[in-house]
């Protein structure tokens, strides 16, 4: 401990020093700058060149995942320990995109054969899907799926769909995820039920959101098909075999996963039923490929040239060695857009703790608030804030070199605003330049002494740029593991445990509380805002 303390220190004072440096600078400092924090693996290329750490600041956050025994952390997690430890359970969801002859185990249980099994399974039904061998009550093929889940049951594989989906999908796929009605009711509005899969996912088929959408889902159905045609159309992701037959779902129709598997990790497993059936087993094949191949690199290389590690180092440098408490995520496609929205559940549901496993308070500050959405959009919303605000705020950039999508030319220009904003945070512009400029329109001084401090850009703002090739099932695959990966090696540092949830449980168990009082009448006992709230609602 005394060790990591130490390390704690030296990453705060390294920090300290490169906080009073301009990035811009430390490129003409430091003569191998781009070749050590440049990597490429598993089809991305990783910049972090742009950081705010100088040599000595890379080499103490480097020392401290050594003193915090990230590679210990990560034996244990591939070796299947019990790493989430407050409920007793080993964290392997890489198992999920391995080959049929990895050797991942559960408590010294091998468990691929089991994979494997579930993943013939899904093969099967999604290519009997889409040939037409699967149909519907009345006969007709499915040519369309309507998810249902919440959190991590949906989250994933809608970020999923969005970035492989075809321009002309032969089946449509739609996600119903809130409890608000309107929701579904804007979601099937134009759906025919007679040609509609319902797809419904739940671990427990016990989430309060997940099952008032799929009662209305098979309500739906049932308007239409009658109440043994609607079983027809009905499948689900489960491991509560009773419910779900209780449900009206055929125990052939229905796909579990493990314990081993958190929500937030899902998407490689059976949740993506939905995705593997719309986009084709292919495509889907290919998105455990890319993560397995990232898979192979975190758990095989250096942590100085480890990509996941040096992004975690890269946020706990802001977060901890410079108080930088948000930051923000940048997708310049469009397919992408929901990334953002993904990793604040990856990221801030696992690393959002202010306890650590053995029950004592954190000593240092954890998860920093993620936001975002799709590049060149947000130029024109909160850039400016992120230009010239107050605060620094620390930015993700991701890229695709190459794209064949949409009319010629657009992709450059969406290239141009994607290099020329890394840039722009780090260079930024002088006040000299822009009285420069001002001076050469022919603008009074009086005004200049208004105008320039204005149009002035501090610049030094910290940036981290991923670039695929081509966003392609296989890179997109590697860029999620990056993130889980970054995710786990963040809580080892920070002393915590990502596996688990308890901050999701409260709300709901509150919300079953008030749910009766609102629906019959009951009162119950609850602050005098509450109160009077839940009076109001009832009037």
């Amino acid at each position: 401990m005394a060790d990591l303390d130490a390390a704690w220190t030296r990453l705060e004072d390294a920090a300290k020093a490169a906080g009073e440096k301009r990035i811009v600078e430390m490129f003409e400092a430091e003569s191998r700058r781009l070749e050590t924090l440049t990597l490429d693996v598993a089809g991305l290329h990783i910049d972090l060149s742009k950081q705010a750490w100088d040599e000595a600041g890379l080499e103490a956050a480097l020392d401290l995942a050594h003193a915090a025994d990230v590679e210990s952390a990560r034996a244990a997690m591939f070796g299947g320990e019990a790493i989430n430890s407050s409920e007793g359970r080993a964290v392997l969801h890489t198992a999920l995109r391995a080959t049929a002859d990895a050797d991942f185990k559960v408590g010294g249980a091998p468990v691929m054969a089991e994979v494997e099994a579930v993943r013939a399974r899904m093969k099967t039904f999604a290519e009997a899907v889409r040939s037409g061998q699967i149909k519907g009550a009345t006969g007709k093929p499915f040519k369309a799926i309507l998810h249902i889940g919440i959190g991590g049951s949906d989250l994933g594989p809608r970020l999923l769909w969005d970035a492989l989906r075809p321009v002309k999908p032969s089946i449509d796929l739609r996600f119903v995820a809130n409890v608000d009605g309107a929701e579904f009711a804007l979601t099937t509005a134009d759906m025919d039920p007679t040609e509609t899969l319902v797809i419904v996912v739940s671990k427990t088929f016990t989430t309060q959101e997940t099952l008032a959408n799929a009662g209305a889902a098979r309500a739906w159905l049932a308007e239409a098909l009658g109440e043994e045609g609607a079983n027809q159309h009905l499948a689900a992701i489960s491991t509560a075999l009773d419910k779900t037959a209780a449900f009206g779902v055929a125990n052939d129709r229905v796909f579990g996963f493990w314990d081993w598997v958190g929500g937030r990790y899902s998407l490689w497993s059976s949740v993506s039923l939905s995705v593997a059936v719309a986009c084709g087993w292919d495509a889907f094949q290919g998105f455990l490929d890319g993560a397995a191949a990232m898979d192979e690199h975190f758990r095989t290389a250096s942590l100085e040239t480890n990509a996941p590690v040096l992004i975690a180092l890269a946020q706990i440098f802001n977060r901890n060695g410079l108080d930088r408490r948000a930051r923000s995520v940048v997708p310049y496609s469009h397919r992408l857009r929901r990334l953002a929205s993904f990793l604040q559940q990856l990221e801030m549901e696992s690393n959002g703790k202010s306890v650590g496993p053995d029950g004592q308070p954190a000593k240092r500050g954890t998860a920093t608030v993620v936001f975002g959405d799709e590049g060149t959009n947000v130029q024109h919303a909160y850039f400016q804030c992120m230009h010239q605000g107050t605060d620094i705020t620390p930015m993700e950039l991701i890229g695709v070199a190459k794209s064949d999508e949409g009319p010629a030319g657009m992709h450059e220009k969406l290239l141009s605003n994607l290099l020329a904003q890394a840039e722009a945070f780090m260079v930024g512009r002088t006040t000299q330049d822009v009285v420069a400029e001002l001076q050469a329109k022919g603008v009074s001084e009086a005004e200049i002494a208004t105008l320039a401090p204005q149009r002035t850009f501090a610049g030094n703002r910290p940036s981290t740029l991923v670039l695929m090739e081509r966003l392609t099932p296989q890179t997109f695959g590697a860029l999620i593991a990056l993130y889980e990966h970054k995710t786990f090696v963040e809580g080892v540092i920070w002393g915590i445990n990502s596996f688990d949830q308890w901050g999701v449980e409260l709300g709901k168990v509150m919300a079953g509380r008030i749910l009766p009082e609102l629906e019959s009448g009951a009162a119950g006992s609850h602050d005098p805002s509450t109160t009077a709230l839940i009076g109001r609602l009832k009037r």
